[in-house]
C-alpha cells in the first residue's frame, strides 16, 4: 500500500479518471491515452469530510462539468461549495464512481467517508494507514442491508 502517515495524518495515492472520458473509452468513441487523469500522491484521508474534494485546477485539469452547488459545514461556518460531474476514484486497486467538491487552490485532495465506504476502507489508527474493513475480513465487499 502507498500510504504515509504525517503528524497522525494518513495520506494516500489515489489516481482520479474523468468519469465521462472512460464512458467515451467505452463506446469506442476517445483512445484509453485520452482519458483526463490526475494521479496524487498526498490525498489526505479526512473522515470529517463526506464526499471527494479536489482544488479547482484539478477540476479544470480533469475537464468536469458542474452539475449544482450546496451547502457545506466547514470549521470556519457554513459556505456554498460547487459539485461536479463524476470521476473514477482509485486508491491500493479499489474503485469507486463519485461526484466532487471543489475546494480552493492549494488545499490538499481529501477523500471522504463516502468513498472510504464504497471502497470498504476503514482507518488503522495506530498504524496511520487504511486497511480492507476487518469486518469483511478485508475483502473488499458491499453491504446491502
Amino acid at each position: 500500500m502507498s500510504e504515509t502517515a504525517e503528524m497522525g495524518r494518513v495520506l494516500v495515492t489515489a489516481k482520479i479518471e474523468n468519469l465521462s472520458d472512460l464512458h467515451m473509452v467505452e463506446a469506442g468513441q476517445l483512445s484509453p491515452d485520452q482519458v483526463r487523469t490526475v494521479v496524487i500522491d498526498d490525498a489526505l484521508v479526512d473522515t470529517g469530510a463526506t464526499r471527494l474534494a479536489i482544488p479547482a485546477n484539478l477540476v479544470a485539469q480533469l475537464g468536469l462539468t458542474e452539475h449544482r452547488s450546496a451547502t457545506t459545514m466547514t470549521a470556519a461556518g457554513k459556505s456554498v461549495v460547487r459539485l461536479f460531474s463524476a470521476v473514477r476514484l482509485t486508491i491500493n486497486g479499489r474503485d469507486c464512481p463519485i461526484d466532487v467538491t471543489e475546494l480552493p487552490e492549494g488545499c490538499p485532495v481529501l477523500i471522504g467517508q463516502v468513498p472510504l465506504e464504497l471502497m470498504d476502507w476503514v482507518i488503522d489508527m495506530r498504524n496511520q494507514k487504511l486497511i480492507g474493513n476487518p469486518a469483511h475480513g478485508g475483502q473488499w465487499m458491499q453491504e446491502m442491508y
